[in-house]
């Protein structure tokens, strides 16, 4: 049985046992289970900005490497980054007419806040915007460090990643391998965290279940069903994008993209899809000479579903404490979305969910002690992301065909 799984089945009997457990049980039990859920919450956290850095750092430098030649490639980073930020803007158009329409259980949704940690910060969220400019270049990156912003952070291990590029190769890789040993040591610790995740999210289950009862279960279905909605919306999007501008039938198209969806759906895996996604390629008549370049690139840096998802999870964790975004907000959840689709391609699902949802959750001002709880349930949208990206893969490739 895989990790998510495990994490699927106690996050459920977490609920069942708390929603189930007697009051004058409940109550005396609920300090244990908030403590014992909240330390693992706070060592998953502290794991984030290292890991990030980490991340971000070798991501920019490996797809900059890729990139450094052709005019393939060029176009396709393009393409890739124009993609990246219409799957964000769908995102934050859809989910909140999505919400106003159907908008989460009341009552569940009251008492999942109350029980997670941070809910104090809820509420509107006023940026200036003089001050949202100043965070964006810190003058002391160590004092955003220490307070967790992450926005400051990213922007600046982003240029300094750009800058490191221009460096002789000697330099450059010395950098690069510190970076990625930073990555790696964090992700190992990571992995030992996650080894007890079942027993931390029963532990969060358990206390939701005993402030929230069964209507909790109501509310994770309504989550999944804002994540499911926006994906598949994309997902048809980028079905029209292919028959528009890569000139191709509906139905070649489907056909086309069907073998690797079916693998991306077994496995979750946009890797294990590429020999599909050639071959749909070659269904199409997609020249070599473009599929041989676009498509190893796409499977490797290009995720179109990360900024649709990660925003729409941080949005619906906004909804449930009632908050208002500005402008801003959502510019710098832009912002956060695209660092972070550069920067956890390949990672497992768990890490990269919280590795992308709080950088732009920190952006937007939106509390994060409730992302523990909807990464147990991350099991079906992770499904979705992974069939989203591989059928873009294919599209994109098209796209970038027809142009040449």
């Amino acid at each position: 049985m895989n990790l998510t799984l495990r994490i699927f089945l106690a996050l459920l009997a977490g609920l069942v046992v708390g929603a189930l457990l007697p009051a004058d049980i409940g109550a005396p039990l609920l300090p244990v289970t908030d403590a014992i859920g909240n330390l693992w919450l706070q060592a998953l956290q502290m794991t984030i900005i290292p890991l990030i850095a980490g991340l971000l750092f070798t991501g920019i430098a490996q797809s900059v490497g890729q990139a450094g030649g052709g005019q393939v490639a060029g176009r396709a980073l393009l393409t890739f980054l124009v993609l990246l930020i219409f799957s964000s803007v769908w995102s934050m158009i859809f989910v909140p007419l999505f919400l106003d329409w159907w908008p989460a259980p009341v009552e569940a949704a009251a008492q999942i806040v109350a029980s997670s940690k941070g809910s104090a910060a809820a509420g509107d969220i006023k940026i200036d915007l003089g001050q949202w400019l100043l965070s964006l270049v810190p003058a002391n990156i160590f004092a955003s460090l220490a307070k967790g912003d992450m926005l400051p952070v990213v922007s600046f291990i982003a240029v300094f990643a750009l800058a490191a590029t221009r460096l002789d190769d000697e330099r450059r890789l010395g950098l690069v391998r510190l970076f990625d040993a930073v990555k790696d040591a964090m992700l190992v610790l990571v992995g030992w965290i996650f080894v007890v995740a079942p027993l931390g999210v029963f532990a969060l289950a358990v206390s939701v279940g005993i402030k929230a009862g069964l209507g909790a279960f109501g509310l994770l279905g309504h989550y999944i069903a804002v994540l499911v909605s926006v994906q598949v919306g994309l997902i048809i999007l980028v079905y029209l994008l292919a028959v528009a501008f890569g000139r191709v039938g509906p139905l070649a198209f489907a056909r086309a993209a069907l073998p690797a969806q079916a693998v991306a759906v077994s496995t979750q895996s946009s890797i294990a899809s590429l020999p599909a996604i050639f071959s749909g390629a070659a269904q199409l008549g997609l020249p070599e000479a473009t599929t041989r370049v676009v498509l190893p690139l796409a499977v490797s840096i290009f995720r179109i579903t990360s900024p649709c998802a990660n925003i729409a999870v941080v949005l619906y964790c906004g909804h449930l404490y009632g908050m208002e975004h500005t402008a801003l907000a959502y510019l710098g959840a832009l912002l956060a979305a695209l660092v972070a689709a550069v920067s956890t391609g390949g990672l497992p699902g768990s890490i990269t969910f919280l590795a992308a949802c709080v950088p732009i959750a920190n952006a937007m001002g939106v509390p994060v002690a409730v992302l523990p709880v909807l990464l147990a349930v991350e099991l079906v949208p992770d499904v979705f992301r992974t069939l989203g990206n591989v059928t873009t893969d294919l599209a994109v490739t098209a796209i970038l065909s027809r142009k040449r």
